[in-house]
């Protein structure tokens, strides 16, 4: 079983190389390529989810370890890693299939996928490395990705989005390397589980490369105050990427790592689970308030984003304090699965309301709210799909969004922090705001007179069937709130990260 883990790596890798040669002979290669292996890794993913419980390490090269350091890279799946290989592979099987129709009008149809493929699988080769100087380098090759796709356009306003986003992504990088160096200058180890063993508990050195990881992570994770980038380069890509960077990109390069270091390598600390928190609060809360006033669909939806990653950090915050206080692991867990339930969550509705944001300018030419209007009738599977989401990402019942949420709040109001469910309800009910605003500014309010109804139609097939299984998916997600779901899905994604030492012990044994 082990043997599956590379696949996650090799096939994107496998497929963009492929592409790269025959799609220059064979029309529409790419897009097919890639579909079909999304798929196939979708359902390693289940597979892996349902069937095989155990965490499972794959290692690549190294045949006996060097003065006990394990040299070998590792690539570790436990209950964690499932959760965002899940989101990777379901939303981008997704939106490449949005992709079909889409991508028609670009020239350099083939580059994409060849980029998207790349894209892929440095997030892969993200949640999966066990050592953090190969997270680094599919870092990289996720963001160089993702650079050249928020200009794929080649527009000014994309150029310049990207180029925002590169320097800001280099400082990530820079920021992120100098942690990597600093840790491996103390420790003499790049694997994630040794260095656990290894790093002393406390103390400058440890908070210095703490806050050098979260100043780096956080601008990859477009958190507050690191999020300047995010609203050009989500706003200004194709919709398709701009689907994949909030839905599943800032996730799987930024919140998975901070995680992933902040329970399974560093010794949780108050101060820092303190200090993460609060930036999450701020992310939930400014993000929000930012949204309200903006009249670019995109730009909306972007510094959404922001505010809905401050959820997932609060309800993990939440669990980092309760645990690092030596509080209940019960209330703890509940904080914790409440992120993880939004993380998953909120890679289906916001990967959904990018869809429909794309629709609209796909067919209108335009995402600005004041010109438009009066879509209802002439796009209802745009119209509605687009409502479910924004139900959804709301906290109304029965979707998703809304039982995430409510776990979150119950978590904190147990854990003794009103004032973080008293702000939690409350950006909440910003959010309702904003969303009913778009959904009114976009689809209704206007005559739909105004409209050219030979040109305003709805989106070709492939676009649309992308829009509704998504939707479907914001229904359905809702049966996660259920124990026997809940069990299978979350539960071992929460054990993985409040059994600190267990991953240590379960990689190498020590």
């Amino acid at each position: 079983m082990n043997s599956l883990v590379p696949l996650f790596i090799l096939i994107p890798l496998g497929s963009a190389m492929i592409m790269s040669i025959l799609g220059r002979f064979i029309k529409n290669f790419g897009k097919y390529l890639i579909t079909l292996a999304l798929l196939f890794l979708t359902g390693i993913t289940f597979h892996l989810i349902i069937n095989v419980p155990e965490v499972l390490v794959y290692k690549v090269g190294g045949f006996a370890d060097v003065g006990n350091i394990p040299v070998a890279i590792y690539l570790v799946i436990d209950g964690f890693t499932k959760i965002l290989l899940l989101i990777i592979s379901l939303v981008g099987f997704l939106v490449a299939l949005y992709s079909f129709s889409y991508t028609t009008q670009y020239t350099a149809e083939r580059k994409f996928y060849i980029l998207f493929s790349l894209m892929l699988a440095g997030m892969y080769g993200m949640v999966v490395s066990g050592d953090i100087f190969n997270m680094y380098v599919f870092l990289e090759i996720s963001s160089m990705a993702a650079y050249a796709l928020v200009a794929f356009g080649l527009e000014k306003h994309q150029l310049e989005a990207s180029f925002k986003y590169q320097v800001l992504g280099g400082v990530a990088s820079m920021l992120i390397l100098m942690g990597i160096g600093f840790i491996y200058w103390q420790t003499g180890t790049l694997n994630v589980a040794d260095i656990a063993t290894q790093l002393p508990v406390g103390g400058v050195f440890i908070k210095f490369v703490a806050v050098l990881f979260i100043v780096g992570f956080g601008l990859k994770a477009a958190i507050f105050p690191f999020h300047s980038w995010l609203p050009d380069a989500h706003s200004s890509a194709p919709s398709p990427i701009s689907a994949m960077l909030s839905g599943v990109l800032i996730k799987a390069i930024g919140i998975y790592v901070l995680f992933r270091l902040f329970f399974n390598m560093f010794a949780l600390s108050y101060e820092l689970s303190l200090a993460i928190t609060v930036l999450g609060v701020l992310s939930m809360i400014i993000g929000g308030l930012l949204a309200i006033g903006q009249w670019d669909i995109k730009r909306l939806l972007a510094y959404s984003s922001i505010s809905q990653m401050g959820y997932v950090i609060l309800g993990v915050g939440i669990g980092m304090l309760v645990l690092s206080k030596g509080g209940s692991q019960v209330i703890a867990g509940f904080a914790i699965m409440g992120g993880l339930f939004h993380l998953l969550n909120h890679s289906v509705f916001k990967g959904l309301l990018f869809l429909s944001a794309g629709a609209v300018e796909y067919r209108t030419g335009t995402r600005d709210m004041k010109k438009l209007g009066g879509l209802a009738e002439l796009m209802p599977v745009t119209s509605g799909t687009s409502m479910i989401a924004s139900l959804a990402i709301s906290g109304i019942p029965p979707f998703n969004g809304f039982f995430s949420k409510l776990i979150i709040i119950i978590a904190a109001i147990q854990a003794k922090y009103y004032t973080l469910a008293f702000l939690a309800v409350l950006v909440s009910i910003v959010t309702i705001g904003y969303f009913m605003k778009l959904q009114k500014f976009t689809f209704y309010n206007k005559d739909k007179k105004i409209w050219d109804k030979a040109k305003i139609k709805e989106v070709p097939f492939s676009m649309a069937l992308s829009m509704i299984l998504l939707a479907v998916l914001c229904l359905g997600m809702s049966l996660l709130a259920i124990p026997q779901f809940r069990d299978i899905f979350l539960q071992p994604a929460v054990k993985a990260l409040i059994e600190t030492v267990q991953y240590s012990v379960t990689v190498i044994g020590n």
